[in-house]
């Protein structure tokens, strides 16, 4: 998979044939996205065209609210890798910004997805909107499709014990410490990343070894004391407890994972961690 953050850099060559998109902040890759992107990756091989999808970085709603954005479900990187595995031909991310944020909806069709992406095809999901104000919708794109030469499929909700799958469900669910409802929206055991950074070296005191593991978030989307799995720091995965903060008002340490192993493994910085949060792990 190609990442590509800027319109310029975009390379045309790839879709010179055409290309299937699909456009959305993908934030946790929920069920409802799981299945977008494997229709997106289904209908490109089938039309032998190249598979897009595009999003932001910063994500929108980060953006409009700056100093209050809602917890993020996957930093970056995370969302690179995850999308990595669906088989996507590119990864189209650039930057949010007032530039971007004041795009009309007819500017941005036709300069970005049809001049820039050479859209033939794109998948949408049922609560899309686009381009300044959020003036861009599923009926304006399907009235101009004929005349632009591409079509426009709009995917359902998905619903998961009667609630619809959304990426704001799966934060309420995490903050509530409701892991098995998580993990039902999610379709998987919900997972953070991050790097070993700096401590204030306690740990060595309480006799365990500890890592204090940046999480590259404004905010933390749980909050509490948890059983974890870590990856990445040995040939098998480690057991720990991770103690969970979400101060956004703290410095960049108090915002870290702080994990308690127990085994008596070195811990060196910079290495990227990944741990995993199940309905077992947390800790009354």
């Amino acid at each position: 998979m190609q990442l590509v953050r800027s319109p310029s850099q975009f390379p045309f060559d790839k879709v010179a044939q055409g290309s299937v998109v699909t456009i959305g902040a993908f934030d946790g890759l929920h069920l409802g996205h799981q299945r977008l992107l494997k229709r997106v990756v289904r209908e490109a091989k089938d039309r032998r065209m190249t598979s897009v999808v595009m999003s932001f970085e910063p994500i929108p709603t980060e953006f409009f609210s700056a100093e209050h954005p809602p917890a993020r479900l996957m930093r970056f990187r995370e969302k690179y890798e995850a999308l990595k595995e669906f088989g996507i031909d590119i990864f189209f991310c650039p930057r949010f910004n007032s530039a971007m944020r004041n795009i009309r909806a007819d500017e941005f069709l036709r300069h970005i997805l049809i001049h820039t992406l050479n859209m033939r095809y794109i998948e949408i999901g049922d609560d899309f909107r686009f381009a300044k104000n959020r003036e861009g919708n599923v009926e304006m794109l399907k009235r101009v499709s004929k005349a632009l030469d591409y079509q426009v499929e709009q995917a359902g909700s998905v619903v998961v014990d009667e609630e619809r799958v959304s990426s704001t469900a799966v934060r309420d669910a995490l903050w509530k410490g409701e892991l098995d409802r998580a993990t039902r929206l999610l379709g998987r055991h919900y997972r953070m990343s991050g790097t070993i950074v700096e401590g204030h070296k306690l740990g060595r005191t309480l006799g365990y070894p500890t890592a204090n593991i940046g999480l590259h978030r404004r905010q933390s989307p749980v909050m509490g004391v948890f059983a974890v799995r870590v990856h990445g720091l040995g040939a098998e995965p480690l057991d720990a407890v991770a103690v969970l903060v979400r101060d956004r008002l703290s410095t960049v340490l108090s915002r870290c994972l702080k994990c308690i192993c127990s085994t008596s493994t070195r811990i060196s910085t910079g290495v990227t961690s990944k741990w995993i949060l199940s309905r077992e792990s947390a800790i009354n």
